[in-house]
């Protein structure tokens, strides 16, 4: 499918990339978000480094489209274009009466015509699904209405992700029908207008969230993790159950599940993986410790991972970690341990390209937290997000990595010597032509 299982975007394919921006709702009363205050920002980006195309790249903006089959149209020309391409959307999702599937709204949707005049969501996995994994990537900036909402709120970030790499936000409609701004995307565009280079998605998204301030509220982040074929979330693990107690009553693991013994790597983390200090709330010594409140969670998700179910793995996490966006915030240390345990989750699964990326986001979110360059967990994730680099078989997945991986590697050189001149001679290969023969 168009999944992009790394999560490093629409890197994979060469050539030039193609961008569908699309920005539609309701004429009148029905509409619940300013959807084109966000295109001049997003116009405002170099069409190249919307996709990370040195080769450049086509930009389509499609303002408040009438009828559906004229989208359609756009998105099979995405479809069948060679090189990577996103497709950006703006707007407002609604249900159909009959078959309470969602839809993106335009201009003539009204409650009683979805069917007819609105944008089935599921077109969008039909056309983009059989690109090639890694080229496809579509961003989301979304309000839901009152029909659609309580579904999507149920089915959790999952709900709208199968069969397409998703990366975004969906939040409830305001109270009173108020008009919602597009506060993701100018944030997302932005962040590209300031950037030498274009960062990862996965990264670029948890910027662009924090940056718009979502994260404590109610709304879904979408962040491209989504399993390959739909998978109900359980409902003991779903984003709108909210476990026992608030998410603080107990230690939360300040570290991931350390690296497996194996064989020598030319690098590894130096050092022995440090044990967790007990937290600041945690009992005299000779009182009995206090339980970790997710220990049970932990034990389910790498049960599942290690039996080979990673998907419902990583539905489990992904939950867990909304929830801490919800409760805490989405660079809280509750956030990042859930980042930290996908991570390592990535391992587990195979996939050391999104691996990479997470650990790169986990690195950069302490980083941005205040932590120092030495401290411990900051060494750590780099650490681990270079172990898992060198094991990207992709010259495409790697070179896409790489800028960032340099970045963090000379901010934070760790404790083995020569650890950034590696990462530094692996990139020069990584840009010069591949041999053949």
């Amino acid at each position: 499918m168009g999944n992009d299982r790394s999560g490093t975007g629409a890197e994979t394919v060469s050539g030039p990339g193609y961008a569908l921006l699309l920005a539609a709702g309701p004429v009148g009363k029905q509409r619940l978000m300013d959807a084109t205050a966000a295109l001049p920002q997003l116009a405002a980006v170099p069409p190249a480094a919307l996709l990370g195309t040195p080769g450049g790249a086509s930009v389509v903006q499609l303002v408040d489209p009438v009828d559906p089959q004229t989208v359609l149209t756009h998105l099979r020309t995405a479809a069948a274009h060679p090189g990577p391409v996103l497709v950006h959307l703006t707007g407002q999702l609604t249900l159909d009466a009959k078959q309470r599937l969602p839809h993106v709204a335009l201009a003539r949707t009204a409650p009683r015509t979805v069917r007819y005049t609105a944008l089935p969501w599921h077109w969008l996995a039909a056309e983009l699904g059989g690109r090639p994994p890694g080229s496809t990537v579509v961003v989301a900036d979304l309000v839901a209405d009152e029909t659609a909402w309580p579904l999507l709120r149920a089915a959790g970030p999952y709900g709208l992700a199968a069969g397409l790499t998703l990366y975004g936000t969906v939040a409830p409609a305001r109270p009173k029908r108020g008009m919602a701004t597009p506060g993701y995307s100018q944030a997302f565009a932005g962040l590209l207008r300031a950037a030498a280079e274009r960062p990862p998605f996965a990264l670029l998204h948890q910027r662009a969230a924090a940056e718009a301030g979502l994260g404590g509220g109610p709304e879904l982040l979408l962040d491209g993790a989504g399993p390959d074929e739909t998978y109900a979330v359980p409902a003991a693990f779903a984003p709108e159950v909210r476990p026992a107690g608030p998410v603080a009553a107990g230690p939360v693991a300040a570290g991931p599940p350390p690296l497996p013994p194996g064989t020598a790597e030319p690098f590894r983390p130096a050092g022995p993986v440090r044990v967790p200090a007990p937290p600041a709330h945690a009992p005299a010594p000779g009182r009995a410790p206090v339980p970790d409140p997710h220990a049970a969670i932990h034990a389910a998700i790498f049960e599942a991972a290690n039996a080979g179910r990673h998907s419902e793995a990583a539905s489990m996490a992904a939950a867990w970690e909304q929830e801490a966006f919800r409760t805490a915030g989405p660079r809280s240390a509750e956030a990042i341990h859930w980042l930290e345990v996908r991570a390592d989750l990535s391992r587990i699964a195979g996939d050391p390209a999104r691996a990479c990326e997470l650990w790169l986001a986990v690195a950069d979110a302490r980083l941005g937290n205040g932590e120092p360059a030495g401290h411990p967990e900051v060494e750590g994730a780099v650490d681990r997000a270079h172990h898992q680099w060198q094991f990207v078989q992709d010259r495409a997945r790697a070179a896409a990595l790489a800028p960032l991986l340099l970045d963090l590697r000379g901010r934070v050189p760790g404790r083995r010597p020569g650890a950034l001149e590696a990462v530094r001679r692996r990139a020069e290969l990584l840009r010069s032509p591949a041999q053949t023969g």
